[in-house]
């Protein structure tokens, strides 16, 4: 079985993304999860391979647009109860049918 791989995606895949892929990562810790977070920017999201991509609900349509994965828009960066409610049973949907 192949490790979950989870994107983060910010405007320019250095400042915001690196909050949301630390928060995501502590949502996997306290869950018992296990992958691969990364970050990357808006221009290399769609050539990026992952299973499913984190973002704003600003790139949202933009990102869901270029890839063929789920893309779970959040709000918050730093909630990690909003990554959890809405990221966490797609997460869990992905890890079951690896």
């Amino acid at each position: 079985m192949s490790k979950l791989k989870i994107l983060a995606v910010c405007g320019f895949g250095v400042g915001s993304s690196m909050i949301l892929k630390m928060k995501i990562d502590e949502v996997l810790k306290a869950n018992g999860l296990s992958a691969e977070v990364f970050t990357a920017d808006i221009g290399s999201a769609a050539s990026t391979p992952c299973d499913i991509v984190f973002t704003s609900t600003e790139l949202l349509k933009g990102i869901s647009e270029r890839v063929k994965v789920p893309v779970i828009a959040i709000k918050n960066f730093t909630n990690k109860k909003e990554i959890e409610e809405k990221g966490l049973g797609t997460i869990k949907d992905i890890l079951d049918s690896k």
